[in-house]
């Protein structure tokens, strides 16, 4: 499928940047590790306050999340406070029928919403069994939650109401990248699972007051028939006056655009300029945003990483034309490198105009993968900008 070009958007070299690589934190122990660190920043002017969060993850299970853990620090990273466990961030227990089972919440993602001057995270939640294995059909709702500055804890997770409780009983926020509009309203991608259906992805329009999340519209519904589990995790990004959604399948990633923000082109899969596959394949990616660039982050195959779980490392960033839908291979460089473990499941925070950050760890899955080097390593690939972003 040849998409049709949209004027003003051509491929323009640069912006330039240079890299450099920090790890806060670690922790694997035999039996878990953290996954899903990701970064929210409540701006000030001397003194911007970084909360991370991140899920303690079971490695005898599959999506077993444990626990919310934290850390924040007031330096941009000189220096951190934790790893301390999010209490009201973990998981609790439901009534359904006759058992008590768990429900935690994962796939976890802060970032500060400016009109109410919150920092406001957005997940889903996972329902498990009463011996923690996840529930078959997945049932689950998009999941949010406040940060109190003053008090420099997370307010207890509340979940987003959907139009019908029935083609949306099993649908979530996961791991998206969402983006808030000047006037606060907030375009959240989000995916779902019908009765009789495989997974698709809308993006939703929705309105935050500083406390309640709640949905106005969304958009078109985005589908494959490829005898998949279908469409997940889509992720947002903003650049010269179009929306673009990158987009997760079990084959291969997809990208579409969008004028509103709600509705979108057919999607397409993802290559290189030269018209090969990307290479990436059945886990997330995301954007970073210059004023003068648009960027993937992502994993692929093809880069001596058959030994990695679903070739989820190493981390890799590219430019993107934002007119032809590919990934620039020429501009394509090693965020984190690969030592074995994953790191498909990560974030991307825009810190100031001269930094952004993306933020992943090694997920310690399968048994085995610390013979290459991981050790359960949370990353902070700081991307300092050679001009000013906006």
């Amino acid at each position: 499928m040849v998409c049709m070009p949209l004027k003003g958007l051509t491929f323009n070299s640069g912006p330039t940047y240079r890299r450099t690589l920090e790890s806060p934190a670690r922790f694997f122990d035999g039996e878990s590790c953290w996954t899903h660190p990701r970064i929210g920043i409540i701006p000030h002017r001397r003194r911007p306050l970084a909360v991370l969060t991140m899920s303690k993850l079971d490695l005898e299970g599959s999506d077993v999340f444990r626990e919310m853990v934290g850390m924040h620090t007031t330096d941009l990273g000189k220096t951190w406070e934790g790893p301390y466990k999010i209490e009201r961030l973990c998981p609790t227990e439901e009534k359904i029928g006759d058992e008590i089972r768990p429900i935690a919440v994962s796939d976890f993602w802060p970032s500060y919403h400016k009109k109410s001057g919150k920092l406001l995270g957005i997940g889903h939640t996972v329902v498990y069994t009463p011996d923690w294995k996840v529930v078959p059909g997945r049932p689950r709702h998009t999941a949010y939650a406040i940060f109190d500055e003053k008090k420099k804890e997370w307010l207890p997770w509340k979940t987003l109401e959907m139009p019908d409780p029935i083609k949306f009983a099993n649908s979530g926020a996961g791991s998206v990248q969402r983006f808030d509009k000047e006037d606060g309203s907030i375009l959240l991608p989000f995916y779902f699972t019908s009765p009789g259906k495989n997974s698709r992805v809308a993006v939703a329009l929705c309105q935050f007051d500083g406390s309640e999340l709640k949905l106005q519209k969304y958009g078109n519904e985005l589908s494959v028939d490829d005898n998949t589990r279908g469409l997940h995790e889509p992720s947002m990004a903003y650049f010269k006056g179009t929306y673009f959604l990158t987009i997760r399948n079990d084959k291969r990633g997809y990208i579409t655009r969008s004028r509103d923000g709600l509705n979108y082109e057919p999607i397409v899969p993802w290559t290189f300029d030269d018209g090969s596959d990307l290479g990436n394949y059945n886990t997330q990616q995301h954007w970073v945003t210059h004023k003068d660039g648009l960027f993937l982050v992502y994993t692929r195959r093809g880069a001596n990483n058959d030994h990695v779980f679903r070739h989820r490392a190493p981390l890799f960033m590219a430019q993107v034309d934002p007119e032809k839908l590919c990934v620039i291979r020429e501009t394509e460089q090693i965020l984190v490198p690969e030592r074995g473990a994953r790191l498909g499941n990560f974030g991307v925070t825009y810190v100031s105009p001269q930094e952004t950050w993306v933020t992943v760890s090694e997920w310690m899955q399968p048994k085995g993968v610390e013979k290459y080097g991981s050790d359960g390593s949370v990353y902070i690939a700081r991307i300092h900008w050679d001009k000013p972003n906006s």
